[in-house]
Parts: C-alpha cells; sequence; structure tokens
C-alpha cells in the first residue's frame, strides 16, 4: 500500500489549501500510485524529462532522489540527460547533470 502523500498540504496547506488538496490526492495520490498505467520508473524518467525541458530546477533534485528510488540507474539518467541536451538545451542539461552527479555520485 502507497504511503499517504502529505507534502503539500505540509508546505502549502495554509497558503493554498485546493491546490495542497490537489497535489496530494490527485497528482501524488492517483496519478502517481496507478502503476498499471505507467511503471514508477517511467513515471520519474518522464517526469524528470519534463522538469529538465521547462528549467524547473527548484524540483528537479526532489525528482531525482525519487527517480533513484524508483530504479533509475546512473547510466540511464546520464543517457536522459545527453539525450534531453539536444532538444532542451545544452545549459538545461549541465545544470541536470551538476545535480544527477551528487545524486548518483556513490553508484559505480
Amino acid at each position: 500500500m502507497a504511503t499517504k502523500q502529505t507534502a503539500g498540504r505540509e508546505q502549502l496547506g495554509e497558503f493554498a489549501p485546493q491546490f495542497a488538496a490537489q497535489n496530494d490526492d490527485v497528482l501524488l495520490g492517483k496519478v502517481w500510485t496507478d502503476e498499471q498505467a505507467l511503471s514508477a520508473h517511467d513515471r520519474s524518467m518522464i517526469t524528470i524529462a519534463a522538469l529538465i525541458a521547462m528549467g524547473s530546477t527548484e524540483q528537479l533534485d526532489a525528482h531525482l532522489n525519487m527517480g533513484k528510488k524508483n530504479g533509475i540507474a546512473k547510466d540511464e539518467i546520464a543517457a536522459e540527460i545527453t539525450h534531453l541536451a539536444f532538444y532542451a538545451g545544452w545549459p538545461k542539461a549541465w545544470s541536470a547533470f551538476n545535480r544527477a552527479k551528487q545524486i548518483w555520485q556513490n553508484d559505480d
């Protein structure tokens, strides 16, 4: 059974309760837990790609860590970011590599 998500309510609950509820109950509570549609690994790969493409570096660290927990290997993340460099931009790839290097630094 999936762990109940509370990040939205913890961080934004008082300021933006409707957004927080949608984040926790729909996005993280329903969409992210639907393993029949996409595996957690694939969902993480897609999310990381979208965040890199948009330049959303504030959210990238959390999703890189989640992706690693969801089974993304060091060689997979390196290949993904390299591929995205040609479509999303070289500077965005550099930024993503700097973050990914820290997260996968102990993986051989």
